[in-house]
C-alpha cells in the first residue's frame, strides 16, 4: 500500500485528489497539507512513501518544501503537481530532487499512473512535456552518440539517477560507496557533456529509460 501525503492549498482540489487516490486499492492518503511547511510536518508525522506536491502554495512553496524534504528524507518520492509547463519550473524541481512532474490539466488516469510510477522507484514526466524537454536536449547539443565512451557502470548510475534514486539508494543497490556513485555520475556527465539533472532526464527520455518498468 502506497502511503501518500497531498500538499495542495486549494481544499476543493485537495478533496478531489483524495477521493481519486483513495479509490485505488493500492493507495491511501495518510496526510494533507495546505502549504509547504504543513507538508513537511505531515511527512514527519505520517512517514509516507510519496508526496504529491503543488508548486504554488502560501507560506512555503512546493519547490522550497521539496528541497527541505529531500534533505531530511532522501528516500522519499515527490511527485510535483502543477499548472506550470515552463521549462524553468521543471528544471528547478528536478534539480531539487522531485521524482516526477505532472500537470493539473492532465487526465486523472495519468495522475494515478504517475503516482504508481514514482512509487515503483521510477521517474515520471507528463506526456505533454516530453517533446519540449527533448527540444531543450537537442538545442543544448548534448553528445548522445558517445555511449561507447561511458562505462556500463556509469550508464547504470545515470539510469538510476534518472529514475529518481538518491546517491545513497544507488550505492545500496549497486553495493558501492556514495563517493564512488558520485564519481561515476561525474564521469558520465562529463563524457556526455551534461551539466545538471535535467540533462540526465533528457538523455533518459532519448534512451527510453523512463518507459522502462
Amino acid at each position: 500500500m502506497m502511503r501518500i501525503v497531498l500538499a495542495e492549498d486549494h481544499k476543493t482540489v485537495r478533496e478531489g485528489l483524495k477521493m481519486l487516490v483513495n479509490a485505488q486499492t493500492d493507495m491511501e492518503v495518510v496526510g494533507e497539507a495546505g502549504d509547504g511547511a504543513a507538508a513537511i510536518k505531515s511527512v514527519r508525522e505520517q512517514h509516507p512513501n510519496i508526496v504529491v506536491m503543488d508548486i504554488s502554495m502560501p507560506e512555503m512553496n512546493g519547490l522550497k518544501a521539496t528541497r527541505k524534504l529531500k534533505a531530511e528524507f532522501p528516500d522519499i518520492k515527490i511527485l510535483t503537481l502543477t499548472r506550470h509547463s515552463d521549462d524553468s519550473f521543471l528544471e528547478q524541481l528536478i534539480g531539487a530532487g522531485a521524482s516526477g512532474y505532472i500537470l493539473k490539466q492532465s487526465a486523472p488516469a495519468e495522475l494515478i499512473t504517475a503516482i504508481r510510477t514514482v512509487g515503483d522507484g521510477n521517474a515520471y514526466l507528463d506526456s505533454s512535456l516530453t517533446e519540449k524537454v527533448m527540444g531543450g536536449y537537442l538545442s543544448r547539443g548534448l553528445r548522445g552518440d558517445r555511449k561507447n565512451d561511458v562505462s556500463e557502470r556509469e550508464m547504470e548510475v545515470l539510469r538510476l539517477i534518472a529514475w529518481g534514486y538518491s546517491n545513497k539508494e544507488i550505492g545500496n543497490r549497486l553495493e558501492l560507496s556514495v563517493k564512488t556513485v558520485e564519481a561515476h555520475k561525474a564521469n558520465a556527465m562529463r563524457k556526455l557533456n551534461m551539466r545538471d539533472r535535467i540533462d540526465i532526464v533528457r538523455y533518459a527520455i532519448l534512451k527510453g529509460w523512463l518507459e522502462d518498468s
